[in-house]
């Protein structure tokens, strides 16, 4: 366990034991789906008038938890370095120097980006029944690891077991608009000074009633710190004033980037992208990450390798909503004669479920599910997040940029809102591939087509975010691809234009092993068709109608 886990995990333990004196006992779910209930210690008493009684029971506590010794609780530090934004489009995360991850499949379970859909379902290939397979078994959670340490750990370890008549069902975000915050939910960072326990109870504990308070998620690697809900203000008041916390975040809802209803992969010459694997087998045999909705994980047409689920009341990574599937197959559908071809087709997927059943979800879910890739930053190299919110958060940046250092190369959706990108988040992270989208209709350069209903055939569509924060455009207008059922389906957003984009991405790291994401997204920029290019009369040709004086280049697969 690293120092940075051990700092967290003290914070947490130590803050969640003291409480027990204040209530009988605490909701608190240990892991996505599932919520427990911490029974009554019966040698914990920290409602005693007697201060001397209570001391003797915190030290013999902390002597009973590996590394909550108290005796040399002071030598606790963590030097990891704190990773911020360097200036816009300045990509300085590029070190590929990851720690040795095992790959544990037991660890492998499970966000998306589109405004109020309307989706036309083409047809299904299949029976449409959704099997929710290849769902792993679900880790328990380093807080249960530490109490079964304690006295009466048969009790704890029965009370923090996921139920199966639990009630957990997911928080619905529907009703939400994109960037809104969640009432009681907060993302709290911590700093990297050593912890004295004895403050963080006297601080807290001390001060006021936490009844009613869950631990939402603690993040492990991307992030030193932990999401919270909270039933007043009060307790975030309380962990302001503590040394041991850089700054709390209100939570905020992200939503997925689909607007409305393949022509896409012929419009940047993708179709014949499979050779450029080596693999002779027309599969890419490369990582990606869709943090989405999940995807429809036996879809005949799609090469599900992983899965995992952070969206409550979920057990498998499995899509309940069908943004992500669509996002999926424009990335890696399979080259197999039936169906749709992605722009990599047949790369291995990771179905990472953050988005619910409405295609909406919490910013702290989302950074969980950018935390758990990082943990496997040896095996994926691509991530991509068709979502967002108008919105700024530090915390959603400095995830992002410390999994980019770990060697994965971020693609995201500018947004839909036919405004400058540079209000949204994650598209005005410096250290992403941020894309627009471009209508078109026909496949090819020149502007011959009919309308793509959100404007004219070769021009930024309609709904498209712009500005000096985007990187790069990609056709996102009217895209049939995979869908939820084993059918497919036609959509459109900026949802639709990141996909391409990142099946680029995996691509070039198909054909160039250990590529930093800086060099790939120099590949990606430095290839694209640009205004001085003159259109072949196929996919090479650039697009019209740019509303800004930023002319992003359009996505051209084959110029490297």
């Amino acid at each position: 366990m690293n120092k940075k886990h051990n700092i967290i995990t003290k914070l947490i333990v130590t803050f969640f034991i003291v409480t027990m004196g204040f209530s009988s006992s605490i909701s608190m779910p240990i892991s996505y789906a599932q919520s427990g209930r911490i029974a009554d210690l019966p040698f914990l008493d920290f409602n005693s008038d007697n201060n001397n009684k209570e001391n003797d029971n915190l030290e013999e506590l902390y002597n009973m938890i590996p590394g909550l010794n108290t005796k040399d609780n002071n030598d606790v530090s963590d030097s990891d370095s704190k990773t911020g934004n360097k200036g816009a489009h300045e990509n300085t995360l590029d070190e590929k120097s990851v720690d040795s991850k095992t790959n544990d499949e037991s660890k492998i379970n499970d966000y998306a980006f589109y405004s109020d859909d309307a989706i036309d379902g083409i047809g299904s290939s299949g029976s449409g029944n959704e099997k929710d397979e290849g769902a792993t078994a679900t880790t328990p959670s380093i807080l249960t690891s530490i109490l079964d340490k304690l006295p009466y750990s048969d009790v704890l370890s029965n009370s923090l077991s996921p139920s199966s008549s639990s009630s957990s069902t997911s928080p619905s975000y529907s009703a939400y608009k994109m960037g809104q915050v969640i009432p009681g939910q907060y993302i709290v960072v911590l700093n990297d000074d050593v912890l004295n326990l004895r403050d963080i109870l006297s601080e807290v504990a001390k001060k006021v009633n936490i009844e009613g308070t869950e631990i939402l998620y603690i993040y492990e690697d991307v992030l030193n710190g932990f999401a919270i809900s909270v039933p007043n203000e009060r307790i975030i008041e309380v962990l302001e004033q503590s040394p041991f916390v850089d700054h709390i975040e209100k939570d905020k809802v992200v939503k997925a980037f689909a607007q409305t209803l393949p022509s896409g992969v012929n419009r940047v010459d993708g179709d014949l992208s499979s050779t450029k694997s080596g693999s002779g087998g027309g599969v890419i045999n490369t990582d990606i990450a869709i943090l989405d909705s999940g995807i429809h994980t036996s879809h005949s047409d799609l090469n599900v390798y992983h899965q995992k689920s952070f969206v409550s009341g979920t057990s498998s990574g499995n899509d309940d909503n069908g943004h992500g599937t669509h996002v999926a197959g424009i990335a890696a559908a399979k080259d197999n004669s039936i169906g749709v071809v992605g722009v990599a087709p047949g790369a291995k997927l990771w179905a990472i479920k953050v988005l619910d059943r409405n295609g909406s979800g919490a910013l702290s879910t989302i950074i969980k599910g950018i935390d758990y890739i990082r943990q496997y930053a040896n095996q994926i190299e691509v991530a991509n997040l068709s979502l967002g919110c108008e919105c700024k958060s530090s915390a959603f940046d400095t995830a992002i940029n410390n999994a980019v250092k770990a060697g994965i190369t971020f693609v995201v959706a500018s947004g839909n809102s036919g405004k400058d990108a540079s209000t949204f988040s994650p598209a005005n992270n410096p250290n992403v591939i941020a894309v627009s989208a471009i209508g078109d209709s026909d496949g090819k350069c020149g502007g011959t087509g009919p309308s793509t209903g959100s404007g004219r055939d070769d021009t930024l569509a309609s709904f498209s975010n712009y500005g000096s924060v985007v990187d790069i455009a990609a056709p996102g207008t009217k895209i049939f691809s995979t869908y939820k059922g084993n059918s497919y389906a036609t959509m459109s957003g900026t949802s639709m234009a990141s996909p391409h984009v990142a099946g680029a991405a995996v691509l070039y790291e198909a054909s160039h092993p250990g590529a930093s994401p800086s060099e790939v997204r120099n590949a990606l920029l430095s290839g694209g068709s640009t205004s001085s290019t003159t259109c072949d009369g196929k996919g090479h040709g650039y697009f019209t109608s740019d509303r800004d004086n930023y002319r992003e280049p359009l996505l051209y697969v084959r110029n490297y």
